[in-house]
């Protein structure tokens, strides 16, 4: 009786080390998964039910945003980061209570910054207004800080993502005009670093991501990233985004993948498509092209294909102007989301 009280005794504890190893339990819930990423970019949620948007099942049934795009076989959100917005959305703080909801729902996180008081992308990469008239070597300084910053927050709130972007849709560069690619790809290269050096000063184990838009564009790729490896910059992944006619996703598909593997090959780093769309109204085009997409995401060689992400599917009413949501306007996911179930 006593052998078998003692073993009893020895498996509860190694049980019970195991649970905590892993750092699950009821209030905080261990990721959903931990191979490929499937997901969304759901930066809007918090200003959307500001302003009284509501988010509902298949069924009808009012539900919180996030809770649905897990129901709907996301395992990551993808929160974008300001550095003085005005209003508020999407600063430090609006950042830290998206990433406490993802975190208690057990969802893998990437933050995004943009490096810009508003929208940074391929035709405009806004200093912030507060570093406007710093010299280069102060810039550098302040992406550093910023960056310390926002992550150190997460970190004080036991958040720890797994992605961090350094610079959002850097086509030609970000931080304009001293971080213009195609006017000092060493700068943007030294702003890259800064980036990834204090990325890693607080989570030395996220991937670092570079990301420039049209991941079908082979030539804009090995141009950017030629570029940065001639000049020593330091990242982990390669991350595109994508948005193709809904009469030619097929051809654009096929591209990004000869692309992902070009970029393996080439870097040998890893690639993810942190961004896609298509427009709401062609819903089951979406479905297909998301479908196809994940599947060659999924076959990159060496298994370097490491997720894809939706951009803001939860937009719908077109709101903001925006009309490559995933929503029907009456608040339930179209179609196109079954693909992440798929």
């Amino acid at each position: 009786m006593k052998k078998i009280f003692l073993l009893l005794l020895v498996f509860f504890s190694l049980t019970a080390c195991k649970k905590n190893s892993k750092g699950g339990d009821d209030t905080n819930p261990p990721s959903t998964d931990s191979g490929f990423a499937k997901g969304a970019d759901i930066s809007w949620v918090t200003q959307m039910e500001a302003a009284g948007i509501k988010f509902y099942n298949s069924s009808g049934t009012e539900q919180e945003c996030m809770a649905l795009m897990k129901s709907l076989g996301m395992n990551t959100v993808r929160l974008r980061v300001w550095v003085n917005p005005s209003p508020a959305w999407n600063n430090a703080a609006d950042v830290l209570t998206k990433a406490i909801r993802a975190k208690n729902l057990g969802l893998r996180i990437m933050i995004d910054f943009h490096y810009s008081d508003s929208w940074a992308d391929p035709g405009k990469q806004t200093k912030p207004a507060a570093w406007a008239d710093q010299d280069f070597n102060t810039l550098k300084t302040s992406l550093s800080s910023h960056t310390v910053t926002v992550l150190t927050e997460l970190k004080n709130n036991n958040i720890s993502p797994e992605w961090v972007q350094v610079g959002n849709e850097t086509d030609d560069g970000m931080l304009w005009p001293d971080g213009k690619a195609s006017a000092s790809m060493s700068n943007f290269a030294e702003l890259i670093n800064a980036g990834y050096d204090a990325v890693k000063s607080i989570f030395p184990d996220a991937k670092v991501i570079v990301h420039i838009s049209n991941g079908y564009n082979n030539s804009l790729f090995r141009w950017m990233f030629d570029g940065l490896q001639s000049n020593g910059a330091k990242y982990d992944v390669i991350g595109m985004s994508l948005y193709p006619p809904a009469s030619g996703w097929a051809a654009y598909n096929s591209e990004c993948l000869n692309n992902m593997n070009d970029m393996v090959s080439r870097y040998n780093k890893e690639v993810m498509v942190v961004e896609a769309g298509m427009s709401w109204s062609n819903a089951t085009d979406c479905k297909l092209f998301l479908t196809d997409l994940i599947n060659k995401t999924n076959s990159v060689t060496g298994n370097k294909g490491l997720g894809v992400l939706y951009w803001e599917p939860e937009a719908y009413n077109n709101w903001q102007g925006y009309s490559l949501g995933a929503f029907d306007n009456s608040g339930k996911p179209t179609v196109a989301l079954n693909a992440f179930a798929d």
